[in-house]
């Protein structure tokens, strides 16, 4: 009999049961994801799938610390666990100390829900967004215009136990939209792309008459040269780089003088003014909309993350409150060692704090400048600086006097999300929004459009 055919949270609880570890933490999350997609106005397939992965942290307590081994496998059978549990062991049996040893947590009261079956999704998700995209689609044919993309929902039950009693699980449902206009000659391209939990949000008609509208604008094109430009950040633009900058605010790091987030001389930027602009960036495991697991759940340590931390309670974190650095990542550990409070990284990022002005609003008030619809193949240059790099996709437009009157080439930025909020002029109204680049790792996100007005378009790019 196959691990999968019994419950999940039988497996946890067989898994503790063979440990001979002095400390152990078991994972099980059950995976299941629905699909679409679509070219040329058509649905090309679709389907659903079910796994399973079981992970193991064992620790094992010696004369100079504890010492913690990591074993993630998928599709275990029965036969599987008991190898599994012991090569986790033997992992920390062969490992030094572990920086981050901490006890494992306790004390936090056992989910209900922890022995229920666990959530699935299926292609039920899709009764009502499907035909509303085929109507699209035909709306799409009339009016000369081809739609491509995808969707996808994915539903995963995590089920968390521990040697020292902690049975916790959490369902996290994470619907992702992308969908591409092409004009036939494939000559104009626009994107658009939503972040949902159910599909009953997504309005197929909405997207694709936004994405009409760009293809009108790139009937026109305008080539401009690099330079700084007054530029308005749509949404999923400043999703991209803030999530980066959360990324990248580790306190250890900080602390140590590595980082954006380093105060020369030494310690951290914590209490510094980073925008004269009230925003307030922050986290909530219960943001409506945006839910997110309300305790730590990872599979490995890193700089901003530790194993021994697992099952520790999450709470609403201001990063950056009306402007003013507040917070930097820690965990238990690194807490410790910084002397900031414990504040560990949580699966969604709001900014808010703007005017509540539409991105359409703030175009309108733009005597001359650039809107970008997306940024992709973001990278660091410059930890120090939190400099980025990256290129712009699927439509630059030039505005003039309050309207768009073309599309431009695309251009190479270089820019640090840091130094954009000390520059930026106006925050619009915070929405929901799907960050593009970092899709496949984060979604949950609500931004505001930002006005920067000397954007850096370091070079001319021929990305698309």
């Amino acid at each position: 009999m196959s691990a999968r055919t019994n419950k999940p949270h039988e497996v946890v609880e067989r898994a503790l049961e063979l440990s001979r570890a002095d400390g152990c933490v078991v994972i099980a999350d059950e995976h299941s994801t629905a699909n679409l997609r679509w070219a040329g106005n058509a649905l090309t397939t679709n389907g659903v799938t079910r796994g399973r992965t079981l992970t193991v942290i064992a620790t094992v307590d010696g004369r100079e610390g504890t010492a913690s081994g990591v074993v993630s496998r998928a599709a275990v059978t029965a036969d599987e666990l008991e190898p599994l549990v012991r090569a986790a062991e033997a992992a920390a049996r062969g490992a030094a100390p572990a920086e981050d040893a901490q006890p494992l947590v306790t004390g936090v009261p056992e989910s209900p829900d922890f022995t229920d079956a666990p959530a699935e999704t299926s292609s039920a998700v899709f009764a009502d967004f499907a035909p509303a995209l085929g109507e699209s689609f035909a709306r799409a044919r009339a009016g000369g215009r081809e739609l491509y993309g995808f969707a996808n929902h994915e539903l995963v039950s995590s089920y968390l136990g521990t040697s020292t009693g902690l049975r916790l699980r959490h369902d996290q449902p994470n619907g992702t939209l992308e969908l591409n206009a092409k004009s036939p000659d494939r000559t104009r391209s626009a994107w658009a792309g939503r972040s949902t939990r159910d599909f009953k949000d997504v309005d197929p008609a909405a997207l694709d008459a936004e994405l009409a509208t760009r293809l009108g604008w790139a009937e026109r094109r305008v080539d401009l040269p690099a330079g700084r430009y007054e530029t308005l950040l749509p949404p999923t633009a400043v999703a991209d780089l803030l999530i980066y900058q959360m990324w990248s605010a580790a306190a250890r790091d900080a602390a140590e003088g590595r980082t954006v987030f380093s105060k020369p001389g030494g310690g951290t930027r914590v209490g510094e003014k980073l925008t004269e602009l009230p925003l307030t960036l922050r986290s909530d495991p219960n943001e409506p909309g945006l839910e997110s697991a309300p305790f730590v759940l990872t599979h490995s340590s890193g700089d901003d993350a530790s194993v021994f931390d697992n099952g520790l309670p999450l709470s609403a974190t201001d990063w950056v409150r009306e402007g003013t650095l507040t917070r930097l990542s820690t965990t238990r550990h690194s807490a410790g060692l910084t002397g900031l409070p414990v504040a560990p990284i949580i699966g969604n990022l709001i900014l808010d704090g703007g005017e509540d002005r539409s991105l359409e609003e703030m175009v309108a008030a733009t005597e001359r400048g650039l809107l970008l619809t997306c940024l992709w193949y973001i990278r660091e240059v410059d930890p120090a600086t939190l400099l980025l790099t990256g290129l712009t996709r699927d439509g630059v437009y030039l505005v003039e006097n309050g309207q768009v009157v073309g599309e431009v080439n695309n251009f190479r930025f270089n820019e640090s999300p840091v130094d954009l909020l000390s520059r930026a002029t106006e925050a619009g109204r915070t929405e929901k929004t799907l960050p593009r680049e970092w899709s496949d790792w984060f979604t949950r996100a609500a931004m505001p459009a930002l006005r920067v007005p000397d954007f850096n378009m370091s070079s001319v790019s021929q990305g698309v």
